[in-house]
């Protein structure tokens, strides 16, 4: 009788203690949901998120919700949500959500009973168009910043005529002073030194 008394007595000092557990926080429940994956996705692009460095696209299926169709890895962002467009706009025709919506009319357009794999390739043919026209425009660009940036090369020494500035100098080094021109009697300074007064140069 005392065994049953003890058992039940542990029993429900084990839930109180529990239910202290839960009470302090220190079992805390997870929220629910794919948090690594809300965090990969693109903030302003549709069907678009980060994977190992590179960005990958897919597409759910109108009549499926759970069904995904990969459409591929990209370098950049702007060539997975350029993918994304054309499939949504295979599957889903003018009613589809772009990522781009002034660009509908310049991406490719296929059968909406395509198949998986010419939706791909479709898909991917757009990305890389994208990418050849982003890298033709870029080094259009680079190379008018470059023309803006060249400098005009001004040869001073031509313009100077700095050799022939530079022999003149030498050659002007080189002339006598006119000051030394009449020349000097040594006899007239011994006259004059015999007549000199002597003084220092320094007062006492």
């Amino acid at each position: 009788m005392t065994d049953f008394t003890d058992d039940a007595s542990s029993s429900s000092s084990n839930r109180v203690s529990a239910q202290a557990h839960l009470r302090s926080g220190e079992f805390k429940k997870r929220k629910a949901g794919r948090k690594k994956f809300n965090e990969t996705r693109h903030p302003i692009y549709k069907g678009v998120r980060q994977r190992c460095g590179k960005w990958v696209c897919e597409l759910r299926q109108p009549d499926q919700k759970k069904s995904r169709i990969w459409l591929g890895t990209f370098t950049c962002p702007d060539m997975a949500a350029r993918a994304y467009d054309v499939a949504a706009l295979a599957l889903k025709g003018e009613s589809a959500a772009l990522n781009f919506p002034h660009e509908a009319s310049t991406l490719p357009r296929i059968a909406s009973k395509c198949s998986v794999k010419d939706l791909q390739c479709a898909a991917a043919e757009a990305a890389e168009g994208f990418f050849e026209v982003e890298v033709k425009a870029s080094g259009l660009e680079e190379k008018e910043e470059e023309s803006r940036r060249e400098v005009v090369y001004l040869d001073e020494e031509e313009l100077f005529n700095m050799p022939g500035l530079i022999d003149s100098m030498a050659e002007g080094l080189i002339l006598t002073p006119p000051a030394m021109q009449k020349g000097f009697n040594w006899n007239d300074f011994d006259d004059d030194m015999e007549n000199a007064v002597d003084f220092s140069l320094w007062s006492d």
